[in-house]
């Protein structure tokens, strides 16, 4: 009996891969009629970047992403806070990559077709529940169908069904009072290229980087999310996903982000169209493993976009259940197994991401000690403890330089399911 997945986002599509290579039949349901390159820009940190290889993705990777070479941290002036190495350059064995999240999304559902063929993949299936079966798992779809497997798996994001159906008293997801603005620009390269800068403070930020390689202008497709904080009490459109924005609701609180090294009214002012979304997470779950049922992804685990590790922890999710499978067979014995592994760390990176404990959290802390203002930031913060607080982050969240290099391969090479 298959596995049955409901979701084909990043995490469904990766576990599809997964369950091909291993040797597990499947079946992804999808609740959108077609699959688009919905999105904007995302990270992919080494470790779920180690895992896409693993898969044989190196190449079509570089075909839609850029290399990050750099993280950067800037204030609201535009003062440098914090500069390190990324990918390779920081010592990982495998690089960073900032991509299109459409593009990604894509690039698997192609190559899983490839390898799987088309039908694995059946659109217009939107998932509505669940139920354990004295022999496995039936997914309900909202259509009215029930589908029986051996294991169902909820990669459905953030307003999951088979979550809400777990958790009935949950409600909607908790908005912090921050709203994203997201959009890509053509502009010019900044920092040698291939760099991600974090400029501003808790109350007023800007992320921008590169998702395309320079054009002969030096020019590259910019994403770039603008931030801001409101009253989390005030009315907002908390739940208009994806809405076209008006760019005069935020663009005067920029006005005067004008530095040598980016323009960022301009960069606002070049997007063709922008896009708002409330920042938003869910409370960590004491269990998502019911059965013969599990959750992955943003229906396990939705954080705040901090610290470039939402899509990265879905892909490390696949592989994992992956993994459990090969250990303990077609059963829910794995999926605890999974569960073990994988909600303590995706607990403590959405705590911490809350608490301001993400990469980004230095911020804050130099805007409060001295409004952003400073010649030289060893004087304010000494440098042994940025480097310790950008460690301690990548510790956290499993992409620690040393323990990954040193990690053997999640799933062995050649290694099928019995």
């Amino acid at each position: 009996m298959s596995i049955l997945i409901a979701g084909g986002g990043i995490a469904g599509l990766t576990l599809g891969l997964t369950l091909h290579q291993t040797g597990v039949p499947f079946r992804i349901f999808e609740a959108a009629r077609e699959l688009k390159p919905m999105g904007v820009g995302i990270n992919l940190q080494p470790n779920a970047v180690r895992e896409l290889f693993d898969l044989g993705l190196e190449a079509e990777l570089d075909a839609i992403g850029v290399r990050t070479r750099q993280l950067g941290f800037y204030s609201k002036l535009g003062k440098t806070i914090w500069e390190e190495p990324r990918g390779t350059g920081a010592g990982y064995a495998w690089p960073q990559y900032s991509v299109h999240r459409g593009a990604l999304q894509m690039m698997l559902c192609r190559a899983l077709a490839e390898r799987a063929g088309a039908d694995c993949i059946e659109t217009g299936a939107r998932a509505a529940g669940f139920e354990n079966t004295d022999g496995g798992a039936a997914l309900l779809l909202a259509d009215g169908r029930r589908i029986e497997g051996a294991l169902v798996v909820g990669a459905d994001g953030i307003h999951s069904a088979l979550r809400a159906q777990m958790v009935p008293e949950e409600g909607a997801p908790v908005w912090n009072g921050r709203i994203l603005w997201r959009a890509t620009t053509r502009a010019p390269a900044f920092k040698g290229g291939a760099a991600m800068a974090m400029i501003g403070h808790d109350h007023l930020r800007l992320v921008a980087y590169p998702i395309s390689a320079p054009d002969a202008d030096g020019r590259v497709t910019m994403n770039w999310i603008a931030e801001k904080s409101f009253d989390p009490s005030a009315p907002w459109r908390r739940e208009d996903w994806n809405r076209p924005a008006d760019i005069t609701e935020f663009l005067p609180d920029f006005a005067d982000w004008q530095f040598d090294w980016i323009d960022v009214p301009a960069l606002i002012r070049g997007a063709e169209v922008v896009y708002e979304y409330p920042m938003v997470d869910r409370d960590p779950l004491a269990r998502w493993t019911h059965g013969n049922v599990t959750l992955m992804g943003d229906a396990a685990h939705p954080t705040y976009p901090v610290g470039s590790n939402g899509a990265s922890q879905a892909i490390v999710d696949a592989r994992v259940i992956g993994a459990k499978l090969l250990e303990h067979g077609i059963s829910a014995a794995a999926l605890r197994a999974y569960e073990a592994d994988v909600r303590p760390v995706t607990t403590a990176v959405g705590l911490a991401n809350r608490a301001g404990g993400g990469p980004d959290g230095v911020l804050q802390q130099v805007e409060d000690l001295c409004g952003g203002d400073f010649r030289d930031i060893s004087d304010v913060i000494p440098q042994a403890e940025l480097a310790a607080h950008a460690a301690k982050y990548k510790s956290i969240a499993g992409f620690s330089i040393e323990e990954l290099n040193a990690r053997p391969a999640t799933i062995p090479a050649g290694a099928r399911v019995s």
